[in-house]
């Protein structure tokens, strides 16, 4: 094995878990199983070295200059990447080159900008069990956000999982082979990252936070050192020190928080609302995020999803929110003035935690100052606004940006040792060193016209060569006017060379200023990085300020744009909206109007809807609609509606749409019940549950008695507000049997074989599900469609005359089973019936329709009265 490689394989086995970036020249190299993946995420070429070889080494590679694309692609593909670089000139080194792994950059413990996505927040998080509590916390390292939590199982825990969407996150030891935890974590591509035992032992966690925050004790920040999810961010922040190799200068707070503090919206409710990624595709075009994020900035982007995943219950917070909203929305000209200035506000968050790691570059800092710049316009424009008062800032930090607006150059360059950082005039030893630097040889000439003026030698020059460097060269017809400061340097046939203690002062200066002075700059920029890094607790609480004003007005626009309304917000267990609408089916509508419904829900006489209608007829949309409306409601924004009244909900739980799970070996009907469980463990009376389509991912008997059982479940127990949507129309029978429980329907229009789906609910239950005609919307072949009314008709011919009927609540299943398993009874002949027989309905036109309609009425009155 060659020097390099036995070089290459010791630095790998310190970091055997990560992608090794193997510097060589202007290429980071990769090597063996590291080349092939390497070669696959970032569709590089694949060689090899040695290919003479019998075994020759795979290999791959990407420029040093380009490296921070490939490295960001490699952590969100969810692997760590170690950077090896030459930490000796190649040019002066004796033999192997020493190299050494600089950083390792993990997809939760990410600076670079190039790497993080901007407008998403990147958590890691860590997951302690102990006893019967179990532990979270959640750290984002490129803002400096600490959360935890302690709660009361790992179901719970798994919720919060769901909530943070981690990149990457930590397991206690008691924790590290659990397959429902495991699998919750894949879901969201979760690196699963390990740190020794100890680091979960309550005295290592807190005594790693303490020092952390700089505290001697955590009450402060109102955590209780004996909390598990306190160890847990311990555990978290002692794992990102190690990674990051910096001491979390920006982590100066932890917040505890408590789950049931919010409203609960779980995996499932979050998916089938499509609130940050559509249901197909998972593309944030299409989803609630995508239409609400109307913000300036990326701290506004990350907070307006915080907000989403956090809607509150204080009817108070949210009204104070509302409240701003409203006032946004009025001061239009305030409002369009606000948004213009925070674009100019640059990621201060982001900015701030590069600073506090010392990683931060002049153009950096040059956009802090351009950030820091533009406040006194953002605060200027919404200053008439009492509402918003809560909401501003209290400290612009006015001194912060003088200082920088002092020291920096108005466009510094990304490099710290090339000089240009800082002002001319700022520092006397640095001006001094600049002025020599760009003027060297002025200064040179300005000496000799002293030393003319004084020796009164006209023809004294000052030249330069490599041997001597500077002097001063006298012709012999002048050496007599020689002062005696000169000294003989070097003697020519017709002149004589001097230097002086002056000229060879002004030497050293001359040449060696430029060195000298990239030299203090970089000192002197470091020095003002880490005064700005002093002020990093400000800076954060600024730009939380800020990022809070940014969403405001972004849900004022949003609102402004698509008349919302502010709803009425208590505690009533009620929810009565008025021609509400989906938001963003109505955003996406291009050759048609949205048609709105209204909706009644209370805690008396309309606690479950019970909803039918055709497929495509506006259900699922109607209902989803309803929850998104109180979830918008929750974060103080207004809704799409025309008038709204909502009772805060506690949690909100949707089962809309059914697919397989194959990731875990769960069919369609698997995940649908699961699901349903969980709702009916979970929901309170002040929760929304929305169901659709329960039960029929199994028998139709089957299907019937446990959408019935579920439904009357939810009436009877749980007594919350929802809305069930079925194709059983015997569901319908529920609201005859159960005080509470009503029936709706989607509105349909019949002309001959054709439907049209109005969209409009209307009070009481569908008669028919329209099933063949939706299926010849949907383009079935002509002839299966016969097919299916022929087949249709004969089921309907001989089935019981109680499964025609809607099902009573009493034996009606019993009974509609047992009849499909007797033999039918063929119904008494007729000449009607034997007419209708001989139809073929795809045949009759409708002038022959007309006429049969009456020679049947005919008919039948005969009979009847024979």
């Amino acid at each position: 094995m060659t020097p390099m490689f036995r070089q290459y394989h010791e630095l790998k086995q310190a970091h055997p878990e990560a992608v090794l970036f193997f510097r060589m020249g202007d290429f980071y190299e990769v090597f063996y199983d590291d080349a092939k993946l390497c070669s696959e995420i970032l569709e590089i070429a694949l060689t090899a070295r040695n290919k003479n070889d019998p075994q020759p080494i795979p290999m791959a590679g990407v420029p040093h200059h380009a490296a921070a694309a490939y490295v960001a692609k490699l952590t969100e593909a969810g692997h760590r990447v170690a950077i090896a670089e030459q930490v000796e000139d190649p040019a002066v080194a004796k033999g192997l080159v020493r190299r050494e792994v600089v950083r390792v950059v993990t997809p939760g413990v990410v600076l670079d900008p190039a790497t993080l996505k901007a407008r998403e927040s990147n958590h890691m998080a860590a997951i302690l069990a102990h006893g019967d509590q179990v532990g979270v916390a959640f750290l984002d390292i490129s803002t400096g956000d600490l959360r935890c939590a302690t709660v009361g199982d790992l179901s719970a825990a798994i919720a919060e999982i769901h909530r943070f969407e981690p990149k990457e996150a930590l397991l206690s030891p008691a924790l590290r082979e659990h397959e429902t935890l495991l699998s919750a974590l894949k879901r969201h591509r979760t690196l699963v990252s390990s740190i020794e035992d100890e680091a979960w032992n309550e005295g290592e966690a807190v005594g790693e936070l303490r020092m952390v925050l700089g505290v001697a004790d955590l009450a402060g920040f109102g955590a209780s050192e004996r909390a598990p999810g306190v160890w847990a961010a311990g555990a978290l922040v002692r794992y990102a020190r190690m990674v990051s190799g910096g001491e979390l200068g920006n982590v100066h707070q932890i917040q505890p928080y408590r789950p049931d503090g919010y409203m609960v919206v779980d995996e499932t409710t979050r998916r089938n609302l499509e609130i940050s990624r559509t249901l197909i595709g998972g593309n944030r075009r299409g989803s609630l995020l995508w239409l609400l994020d109307k913000t300036a900035t990326a701290m506004g982007s990350r907070m307006l999803k915080q907000w989403l995943a956090f809607p509150l219950l204080e009817p108070k917070l949210i009204l104070d929110r509302q409240a701003a909203v409203s006032a946004l929305v009025e001061a239009v000209p305030s409002r369009e003035s606000l948004r213009n200035h925070l674009r100019e506000v640059a990621d201060i968050e982001r900015l701030v935690a590069r600073v506090a790691a010392g990683t931060a570059h002049g153009r950096d800092l040059a956009a802090l100052r351009r950030s820091l710049a533009a406040i006194p316009e953002v605060l200027e424009s919404v200053a008439e606004i009492s509402a918003l008062a809560p909401s501003l800032p209290g400290d612009a930090c006015v001194d912060v940006f003088e200082e920088l607006r002092a020291w920096l150059v108005d466009d510094p360059p990304i490099t710290l040792t090339d000089g240009g950082l800082l002002r001319h005039g700022v520092h006397a030893g640095l001006s001094e060193l600049i002025d020599m630097s760009l003027n060297g040889e002025g200064l040179i000439a300005e000496l000799e016209e002293r030393e003319r003026e004084h020796t009164g030698i006209s023809s004294l020059k000052v030249r330069k060569n490599k041997v001597f460097g500077f002097y001063i060269e006298v012709t012999r017809a002048h050496l007599h006017k020689v002062p005696e400061r000169y000294r003989r340097k070097q003697t020519l046939s017709n002149a004589e060379r001097y230097i002086t203690l002056e000229l060879k002062e002004l030497e050293d200066k001359v040449l060696s200023a430029d060195e000298r002075r990239k030299s203090l700059e970089h000192r002197l920029f470091v020095e003002l990085r880490e005064r700005m890094a002093s002020h990093t607790l400000r800076l954060q609480r600024l730009a939380a300020a800020l990022a809070a004003l940014d969403v405001l007005a972004a849900l004022a626009e949003v609102a402004a744009r698509w008349q919302w309304v502010a709803p009425t917000l208590d505690t009533a267990r009620r929810i009565h909206l008025e021609q509400a609408r989906h938001p963003v089916v109505e955003a996406l509508l291009e050759d048609e109007s949205f048609v709105p419904n209204d909706c009644a829900l209370d805690d008396a006489e309309r606690r479950l809807i019970i909803l039918t209608g055709p497929n495509m007829s506006g259900k699922s949309t109607t209902m989803r609609q309803i929850a998104i409306a109180v979830l918008l409601a929750q974060i103080g924004s207004f809704v799409p509606a025309e008038r709204a009244h909502i009772g805060i909900c506690d949690r909100v739980f949707t089962r809309v749409g059914s697919s397989d799970d194959l990731s875990r070996g769960q069919s369609t009907f698997m995940v649908e019940m699961a699901e349903t469980a969980a709702i009916l463990h979970h929901a309170t009376p002040r929760s929304l549950v929305v169901l659709d389509e329960i039960g029929r991912g199994t028998s139709t008997y089957d299907g019937l008695a446990i959408a019935w059982a579920v439904a009357e479940d939810l009436a009877k127990r749980v007594q919350c507000r929802a809305m069930f949507a079925t194709h059983y129309h015997e569901l319908c029978a529920l609201a005859e049997e159960h005080s509470g429980v009503v029936n709706q329907s989607v509105a349909v229009s019949e002309w001959g074989d054709e439907i049209v789906f109005l969209r409009t609910l209307k009070e009481g239950g569908a008669s028919r599900s329209y099933g063949i005609q939706c299926a010849r919307l949907a383009g079935l072949p002509s002839p299966v469609i016969a097919r299916a009314r022929t087949l249709l008709t004969r089921f309907e011919k001989h089935a019981p005359r109680d499964e025609k009927q809607q099902l009573s609540l009493f034996g009606s299943i019993e009974l509609a089973a047992a009849a499909q398993d007797s033999q039918p009874t063929a119904p008494a002949s007729s000449p009607t019936l034997d007419l209708l027989a001989t139809l073929d309905p795809d045949e009759v036109t409708p002038r022959q329709a007309h006429a049969l309609l009456y020679q049947l009425h005919e008919m039948l009155v005969d009979e009847r009265n024979s």
